[in-house]
């Protein structure tokens, strides 16, 4: 038995460690961040049915809409962090630790006077909205509605900063780290609801509470540990702050700003447009669905992620034959999950009633099998995405994400209020509204890497 072991750990050592410094850099963390997220995944899965157990699927709803409403100001980063995440892998390609410095500081810097200011105006905005109204729900929780949306929204202000560390992993081409410092936060949040079950009577506050504390505990650990050591040649520090470099952080990110507001608005509106056509219940039935195909992405996003700096990287030493392989090997990997999504279509009513029990929440078949093909849909495009989010080529990109949140939004209504189509009409409208991912980004790549085009294709 300790033979076996042996030689297989001799096996696994050997195929990690064969080829190029950057795939097995690569390899490294795929292994890694599988280890780890296969403990956010069980994590997740547990989280849902403690969670509906401390308050109903209704309240669950609400606090799942609320999450959605904040997530939409993720816009004011304007795209910083995904900017300083491709200029910082630049610099460290470079070797130049000094710019490295700059941008890591320039970046902090910005967003703390960038959502402070979005903090402060929120507090005094918040006094003037009726939540309970926009959520249509009881007049009054109106009161605790107030004081929720202060917990998450500060929460949200801190940790949009804060989290700034798992972008510099992430161009360091350190992903596993990332997600280690994500479960983390998870973990502790599951003890949170855990303790909530055991001393207290279900409540929207203290669910609030313990989601968002406990992560920022995490963060602000991981920024303070990561800058004493691995990363204190470019700790933030006030000396470093140079706005003059803020203008490429933001001539890039501003790029991804828009890209990023068209996704919130595709994404983060799902939620919304479900509790104002249908019930609180069915926002609870398509995160449901929506949480168990995203097993099939966030898995999938393990081997993706080190794909987008290792980019950066290969494209600037005009490695283009580990891109191309690298690609084909990223869609053969595809098939993998296309076969495994059938099945979890197939034995997917078993799970929900394993996973929730029997009578918690009703779903819809149609409400799985239309999960699973937008996910299959959406991993597919963002191997193109990443590579062209890894080498700055989005300008194509950019034009897509104008009009496709427009062409979601208009298709969702639509399917719903003229077609009577149910609630995996959210599902139907983000494939057909994903052109770029499915369209223009993989022939994006072709004119790029395969017939070695420029001009439009590389901007």
């Amino acid at each position: 038995m300790t033979q076996s072991f042996s030689l297989a750990y001799k096996w696994v050592n050997e195929k990690i460690n064969k080829g190029q410094e950057r795939s097995i850099k690569a390899k490294k963390n795929i292994l890694g961040t599988l280890l780890i997220k296969g403990l956010s995944i069980g994590f997740s899965l547990v989280m849902v049915p403690l969670t509906l157990d401390y308050v109903s699927p209704s309240k669950y709803g609400i606090w799942l809409t609320i999450s959605s409403i904040v997530g939409w100001f993720s816009f004011f980063d304007i795209g910083l962090t995904q900017g300083l995440r491709n200029k910082l892998g630049e610099s460290l390609a470079k070797g130049d630790l000094k710019l490295a410095k700059t941008y890591v500081s320039t970046t902090y810097a910005t967003l703390v006077l960038i959502f402070s200011t979005v903090w402060v105006s929120f507090l005094i905005a918040n006094n003037f909205i009726d939540w309970a109204s926009i959520l249509k729900t009881d007049a009054t929780m109106s009161s605790d509605l107030s004081r929720l949306m202060v917990i998450v929204f500060t929460y949200f202000c801190l940790q949009f900063i804060l989290k700034t560390i798992t972008s510099i992993l992430t161009a360091d081409q350190k992903p596993a780290i990332a997600s280690f410092v994500d479960l983390m936060g998870q973990f502790f949040s599951l003890m949170a609801i855990i303790i909530l079950i055991k001393t207290t009577e279900g409540s929207l506050l203290n669910l609030g509470l313990a989601l968002c504390i406990s992560p920022l505990i995490v963060l602000l650990s991981a920024n303070f540990i990561l800058f004493k050591g691995r990363y204190a040649a470019y700790r933030p520090s006030f000396k470093s702050i140079n706005f003059r470099y803020a203008k490429n952080l933001f001539r890039l990110g501003g790029t991804f700003f828009i890209i990023q507001v068209a996704g919130i608005i595709q994404y983060q509106s799902a939620n919304i447009i479900i509790v104002r056509n249908f019930l609180p219940e069915d926002v609870v039935a398509y995160n449901i669905v929506y949480k168990y195909f995203g097993l099939l992405n966030m898995v999938f996003a393990i081997f993706l992620t080190p794909f987008w700096s290792a980019s950066t990287e290969a494209f600037m030493k005009k490695d283009f034959e580990w891109i191309k392989s690298s690609v084909k090997k990223y869609n053969l990997l595809i098939l993998v999950f296309l076969i495994a999504g059938i099945f979890m279509v197939i034995i997917s009513d078993f799970v929900y009633r394993a996973w929730l029990g029997e009578d918690l929440v009703t779903i819809p078949s149609q409400l799985s099998v239309w999960a699973f093909i937008f996910f299959i849909c959406f991993m597919f495009g963002n191997t193109y995405v990443s590579f062209l989010n890894g080498i700055s080529a989005l300008k194509l990109q950019f034009w897509a994400s104008l009009f496709s949140p427009i062409i979601y939004i208009l298709t969702a209504m639509y399917l719903i209020n003229i077609l009577g189509i149910g609630v995996h009409a959210l599902f139907i409208s983000a494939i057909i509204a994903n052109l770029n991912g499915i369209i223009l980004a993989p022939y994006q790549y072709l004119m790029v890497v395969v017939k070695n085009k420029r001009g439009i294709w590389i901007k």
